[in-house]
């Protein structure tokens, strides 16, 4: 069983503020990763004294401008300050960098052999910024042959299909020793389910820069542990569940569903995975052998011609957001409509909606759900919204009233 390790990137521009960071999320993080690219010019001259202080295994990375870091000076004083990281090796190996990351064309051999003299490991890196990294098991076996102890590849996915791509290919490469990355919003998958990758670690950010453009995509440590059960999702054992949408920044259903799981004590995981496209959903879903995965804007109407199986429910509405795997098969479900009637009839204190208007504001799944709740609860309603048509397709269906959602119709909105 495969687990990956949590690592801490620290961008803090002083010593003293990294180990801040350090402290302050070291229950929650297996190693560090100091970027002294991001230290000022003074504070670099002391970053050997680095993992003594840390007191955790620490990465030595100084990353160039062209890799997505901030080291202008040149590759001669990015020597001298990777030597300087090295130097005066401490019999106790948790007093010097157990790691240091240097890039694929970044060849100077007295480094390297000075770090496995002192005990720290090579890490060999790819970075690309632009797109996803052409066959992936060839550039691991080339980054291999360096001598590297372990290879990382990063790169910032351009669709979900770089990412679904990912993680087939690392199934070729079990037993390697290696960090695989896709970075963003959309490489959010490869950071939660590291493990599913056989990456060595997952890289994570202090919630206090999570913006930092250091960092693309990373999650801070708590929230990748507690959200997402982290430590719980393993290489084999570990069922999946997600939700699909797009861009899908902002979900609370990962909160609530691994929450379930955790209280349940299932062993599974709820991943968000953003895709433009929802056949790119579908192919993530049965790559990764899903079990099920919820739907939202803007895929919720486009996913019904993909899926094998429908409840009547779903073709009532014409919307599907939630997807279960029966027998091979894709069978979409509408739970929206249950959901609104529960929460209408609990928060009126009524058992229909005889007698009763509703406005509905809006043309797109959730509307078309509400309109199918309304009319099973015998209410009557009028549907707003700005593309007229699109009101008008939704309200025929259940002989309900439809208008422009502007000013003209503010006595509808007053009458319902």
């Amino acid at each position: 069983m495969f687990r990956s390790k949590i690592c801490l990137c620290l961008t803090g521009s002083t010593i003293a503020e990294n180990l801040q960071y350090v402290n302050r999320y070291r229950n929650w993080i297996d190693m560090v990763e100091l970027r002294a690219d991001h230290l000022t010019p003074d504070e670099r001259l002391h970053i050997r004294k680095f993992p003594e202080l840390a007191g955790i295994p620490a990465i030595l990375t100084i990353r160039r401008r062209i890799d997505g870091g901030k080291f202008i000076a040149g590759e001669g004083a990015r020597t001298i300050l990777f030597a300087r990281g090295l130097a005066f090796a401490d019999q106790d190996t948790r007093k010097n960098f157990a790691y240091i990351d240097l890039e694929s064309d970044f060849y100077v051999p007295s480094i390297q052999d000075a770090a496995r003299a002192f005990g720290t490991k090579v890490i060999r890196s790819i970075h690309n910024m632009q797109g996803p990294v052409i066959d992936l098991p060839e550039q691991v076996k080339k980054l291999s042959a360096t001598g590297a102890d372990i290879v990382k590849i990063a790169f910032m996915p351009r669709s979900l299909s770089d990412v679904t791509k990912l993680f087939v290919q690392a199934r070729e490469l079990e037993g390697k020793n290696m960090i695989l990355i896709a970075m963003g919003n959309t490489g959010l998958p490869s950071r939660i389910l590291a493990s599913k990758l056989h990456s060595f670690c997952t890289y994570t950010s202090p919630a206090e820069i999570i913006e930092n453009p250091a960092a693309p995509g990373q999650l801070d440590p708590i929230t990748l542990c507690t959200t997402y059960n982290f430590r719980s999702v393993d290489d084999d054992t570990t069922d999946l569940f997600g939700i699909t949408g797009y861009p899908l920044l902002h979900t609370n259903s990962p909160a609530i569903h691994n929450q379930g799981y955790h209280e349940k004590r299932m062993n599974a995981a709820y991943v968000p995975f953003a895709a433009k496209h929802v056949e790119e959903s579908l192919e993530f879903a049965n790559s990764l052998g899903l079990k099920g995965f919820s739907v939202t804007v803007p895929h919720k109407e486009t996913i019904l011609s993909s899926l094998g199986q429908i409840s009547a429910e779903t073709g009532d509405i014409g919307a599907c957001n939630t997807v279960v795997k029966r027998d091979g098969s894709w069978y979409g479900y509408n739970t929206d409509a249950t959901g609104i009637s529960r929460a209408l009839l609990e928060f009126l204190g009524v058992k229909n909606l005889k007698k009763i208007k509703v406005s509905i504001i809006g043309a797109g799944g959730a509307a078309r759900a509400t309109a199918h709740a309304v009319k099973e609860l015998h209410g009557k309603a009028c549907i707003f919204n700005r593309t007229v048509s699109r009101a008008k397709q939704i309200a025929e269906l259940y002989n309900f009233k439809w208008t422009a959602l502007d000013p003209s119709s503010e006595y509808l909105l007053e009458e319902y």
